[in-house]
């Protein structure tokens, strides 16, 4: 009886491994179960662990991975070991956002490798150390490993570990500015991923979310739409909670950067509705550029209540210091920023935007001489960094500190630069807000004022057209220091609502609430939030009370057609 029960066992174990290669997660997740006994083997807690994962329950994978590793010491398999290691250092980093247990995983990998003198498998460990050190904000480190690892990759003819260290090399060359020769490795580990040319799924995950990542922080962001497409097609096929979050979080990213707020922000919804539980980095993630969104839509409240015990993550630094400026508060932006800095490789992609947004602060606050030196450094970067993004952010930095100081024949070149660069990328809002401090400059030395009014015209048109109310109330009024009629368009026509918006756009302004709107519409409460959330931002209004008074305004006296 006990050789058939065992013979059982290996045949359910035998099959789960087979629905895991063909991608049937849930029939895999129940074989393991169905195997697993008392001994507890650990290549069935290790295979129900990445079953679990692929099902997106990642804190119920990480407890099996360790307890397979820790059967896995016992017997010991040091090579099996290294593998349980090796995806709770990734997991606990990508998913987590955990660096501490991150970190710690990665020593005892490192630790099986010098210990049982595992020589062929240094280059997984290295490969992990290349990851946590780009993500945390050190890709020259990143790039030493992950050029060891591909070295071993190739010398070995082991085409896993050779894909998966040239993508975290070309991430880590991406971070450091030398955007044209990692993407052309991100590429290459793209393509031979997809292909499957070596390895498992698990690792497609993994170079598809570094690929699309990194091309969307690089500001090349149609390469980086063309892979999140590619990346959706393996979605459609295998599903993976880590990959849709990471898509939706970075597509979001890159339809705010493109001026596309309504898609910004179902994308970005899409990436909370699923990676609250199963992916609470990227949670945090996708919530940090919401509330950008929701700074660039001038819906301040909205944005701080989103950041609302999320302030410290690292991800949120830029829009909470974002908030602060607005709020007058320069000094709390640039602590924030400069706090966020020192985390960072100051030369590291990562690092622009909040050296940018530092010069900013560094201006309203009246250190003219500290944000000189940060312009300086951010305009200035190494002669191998070719990043576009880099050089816009860069050259307004300077235009702006030397605006500020009196220096406007610079000032104006800089502007200018930045202003081609942004508008280069197809980031309408970088481009306008450019624009705009272009037309001051250009204010303050030319005699006469057309080419002031067209700049200044030209950024309230952008900011009128994205939704920017804020920035477009500081155009008009710039405008009208010139003596130039700007009257506010207000928000955008009522044309661009669904049927079903507008039905509860009119229910708002009969002061009805969620929980009413539900019952009304016969729908869930969540998705009367979800249509709440887009009326608001497709109309520009700072809450319920602003949309149940255009409610009452436009649809009373204007007779607006529904739409089809």
């Amino acid at each position: 009886m006990h050789g058939d029960a065992e013979a059982e066992s290996e045949t359910l174990l035998v099959k789960a491994q087979q629905a895991m290669e063909a991608g049937q997660w849930v029939t895999a997740k129940e074989m393991f179960e169905a195997v697993l006994d008392p001994a507890q083997s650990g290549e069935t807690l290790f295979g129900l662990g990445m079953a679990l994962w692929w099902l997106g329950e990642t804190e119920a994978s990480l407890r099996h991975w360790e307890r397979a590793y820790a059967v896995f010491r016992r017997r010991p398999d040091p090579g099996q070991a290294l593998l349980a290691a090796y995806c709770l250092c990734l997991s606990y980093r990508m998913s987590l956002g955990n660096d501490a247990a991150s970190r710690g995983w990665l020593g005892r990998a490192a630790r099986l490798v010098e210990e049982f003198e595992l020589g062929p498998l240094s280059g997984w460990v290295l490969v992990a150390r290349a990851y946590v050190a780009t993500d945390s904000g050190h890709p020259d480190e990143g790039e030493a490993s992950a050029r060891q690892a591909w070295k071993i990759g190739r010398e070995a003819g082991d085409l896993e570990l050779e894909l998966s260290a040239m993508s975290e090399l070309g991430a880590a060359l991406v971070e450091l500015g030398q955007v044209r020769e990692g993407v052309a490795l991100l590429d290459e580990a793209m393509a031979g991923a997809l292909s499957g040319e070596g390895g498992g799924l698990e690792m497609v995950v993994v170079i598809t979310c570094r690929t699309i990542t990194s091309c969307s922080r690089c500001g090349d962001l149609a390469r980086a739409v063309q892979w999140v497409r590619a990346a959706d097609d393996f979605h459609q096929r295998y599903g993976s909670f880590h990959l849709y979050t990471t898509c939706r979080t970075q597509y979001g990213s890159i339809l705010l950067s493109t001026g596309k707020w309504d898609q910004a922000e179902h994308e970005l919804q899409a990436a909370l509705r699923i990676g609250k539980t199963a992916e609470p980095a990227l949670y945090a993630e996708a919530l940090a550029k919401l509330a950008e969104l929701r700074l660039a839509q001038g819906r301040t409240e909205e944005a701080e209540l989103l950041l609302a015990g999320y302030e410290d993550r690292p991800a949120a630094a830029y829009a909470n210091a974002q908030i602060h400026l607005v709020r007058g508060e320069p000094l709390a932006a640039s602590s924030i920023l400069r706090r966020r800095l020192r985390e960072l490789n100051a030369r590291s992609l990562a690092a622009t935007r909040l050296l940018e947004l530092l010069t900013e602060a560094e201006v309203a606050y009246g250190a003219q001489e500290d944000a000189t030196t940060i312009a300086q450094r951010l305009a200035q970067p190494l002669p191998t960094v070719d990043s576009d993004l880099t050089m816009a952010y860069g050259e307004r930095a300077l235009g702006r500190v030397q605006l500020a100081t009196g220096d406007l024949p610079e000032a104006i070149f800089h502007l200018e630069q930045a202003v081609t660069a942004f508008s280069r990328l197809e980031m309408p809002l970088e481009a306008g807000r450019s624009r705009l401090l272009l037309a001051r400059a250009l204010a303050r030395v030319e005699r006469e004022p057309e080419p002031v009014i067209v700049e200044g015209r030209a950024a309230l048109a952008c900011f009128e057209d994205l939704g920017a109310t804020r920035d477009a109330d500081a155009a008009a009024a710039f405008l009208r220091s010139l003596g130039v009629k700007a009257a506010r368009a207000g928000p955008k026509r009522i044309g661009v609502l669904t049927k079903r918006e507008l039905e509860v756009l009119r229910l708002l302004g009969e002061g009805l609430t969620n929980p009413e709107i539900a019952e009304r519409l016969f729908i869930s409460r969540r998705t009367v939030e979800h249509h709440v959330a887009s009326v608001l931002s497709k109309l520009a209004l700072r809450g319920r009370g602003e949309a149940a008074a255009y409610a009452l305004r436009n649809l009373a006296t204007e007779g607006i057609s529904e739409p089809k």
